[in-house]
């Protein structure tokens, strides 16, 4: 088997002739099914131009060794800046099983660590943007009733349309639906914050808790959870959302809520010594690249507060 071949259908290129010829490569035998899966691990774990990427399955480290025939396509291929850990329960099962009525299909699980961001396409073509410290869930392939995907953290969506398959993004807190659109959802479960803001297109968001709470978004709106309410506010300002550009923005935001974004990008603990800051109003821009120092000392000019780094335990100290 051509192996280039098989990273063509993982980006979801394959043609129907060349999909044909891959599934009767895999019925050929059960090696051929484990070095399919044995690829696809590689190729969600990659790391652009690295020799070994590792990836955590049921709590197991396991590095994959990457022959240089196939990194230099790979490198080609894939655009993801995050270092993840991925649970991938097969996606072959779904592509061998694709004739047979009660196929199972198997669902992915990525998780994007502290500092790090995600950029992933979607079997349906929708292209989403993990933001630091989030999880999702969703299937290898969408049937074709329903597109289900589940979240932990941020992330922004731009959906493909079909209009008879519904994307819904299930939160701890909060469902949101669209058909096709472009939104960003914020839904962290240690945050009590739950919040969706939409760009273009029309959403559906309702309560987990209270489903007969429910607000259809148009553009330049956000639904918002505030003491087990939903409420709709207008958004004049989407800067707050720049985040997937590598940028942390802010506007009338307190400063303990500033701190808890750096946390995020920097993965770092901050701990405010001085409780006369916290509650602090600030409105700013950061470029991630530029490092938490930086933005502290920017920070600095308008208040006078110091800090210590605690380099082994990866805390700052703000006093």
């Amino acid at each position: 088997m051509d192996f280039k071949l098989l990273y063509k259908f993982f980006e979801g290129f394959a043609t129907e002739e060349e999909e044909t010829a891959i599934k009767q490569w895999l019925a050929d035998s059960t090696e051929n099914e484990k070095r399919f899966l044995e690829e696809r691990r590689l190729f969600d774990a990659i790391l652009l131009n690295t020799e070994v990427s590792v990836v955590e399955q049921n709590g197991v480290n396991t590095a994959f060794n990457i022959s240089s025939r196939r990194s230099t396509y790979l490198f080609q291929f894939l655009k993801i800046a995050a270092i993840v850990t991925i649970t991938l329960l097969g996606s072959w099962f779904y592509f061998t099983q694709i004739n047979k009525p009660n196929r199972f299909i198997a669902n992915q699980v990525i998780s994007v660590p502290a500092g790090q961001r995600l950029n992933l396409t979607l079997s349906d073509g929708t292209n989403v943007w993990l933001n630091a410290k989030t999880r999702i869930e969703y299937p290898v392939s969408f049937n074709d009733k329903e597109r289900l995907v589940i979240l932990d953290g941020q992330a922004y969506f731009d959906v493909a349309k079909d209009k008879d398959a519904p994307f819904r993004v299930k939160t701890k807190d909060g469902i949101v639906e669209a058909l096709g659109t472009k939104f960003d959802v914020l839904a962290y479960s240690d945050n009590l914050q739950f919040e969706t803001v939409l760009m273009e297109g029309r959403v559906k968001v309702n309560v987990t808790e209270d489903p007969s709470q429910i607000l259809i978004l148009t553009p330049n709106n956000k639904a918002l959870l505030r003491n087990g309410k939903l409420q709709a506010e207008f958004v004049d300002d989407f800067s707050a959302y720049q985040w997937k550009e590598g940028l942390i923005s802010f506007k009338n935001e307190p400063f303990y809520q500033i701190m808890k974004s750096f946390e995020k990008v920097y993965d770092v603990k901050v701990v405010i010594e001085n409780p006369k800051i916290s509650n602090l109003i600030y409105t700013g821009k950061f470029r991630i690249i530029d490092g938490v120092d930086y933005a502290l000392r920017v920070l600095q000019k308008d208040v006078k507060f110091v800090y210590n780094r605690d380099t082994e335990r990866h805390i700052i100290y703000i006093k």
